[in-house]
């Protein structure tokens, strides 16, 4: 059986998933201190956190931005645990 180890190929493309997970950790942490930010923001002037219709118009945007290849179901749930994940997470920033 070959060696995957050895394979230059599966090497590099491991080597770019790693960036990209790197990337998307970066980005996700760059959200959630925005939602921490906007929720402060609408406490202190005493507007609801929550805005179901807003994270809904978040979600049908990126679904309409959406190039693929993921397809937008799966955007959806992305999205789907993204959004509430950032809100939890800010709320004990």
């Amino acid at each position: 059986m070959p060696d995957v180890t050895q394979d230059h190929l599966v090497e590099r493309l491991r080597d770019e998933i790693s960036a990209t997970d790197e990337e998307i950790v970066a980005a996700v942490n760059r959200r959630m201190k925005l939602v921490a930010e906007l929720h402060a923001h609408k406490r202190a002037q005493g507007y609801e956190v929550l805005d179901p219709a807003r994270e809904e118009h978040v979600i049908q945007h990126v679904v309409d931005t959406n190039a693929g290849p993921l397809s937008d179901a799966g955007l959806r749930e992305l999205y789907e645990l993204l959004l509430p994940l950032c809100t939890r997470e800010a709320a004990g920033a």
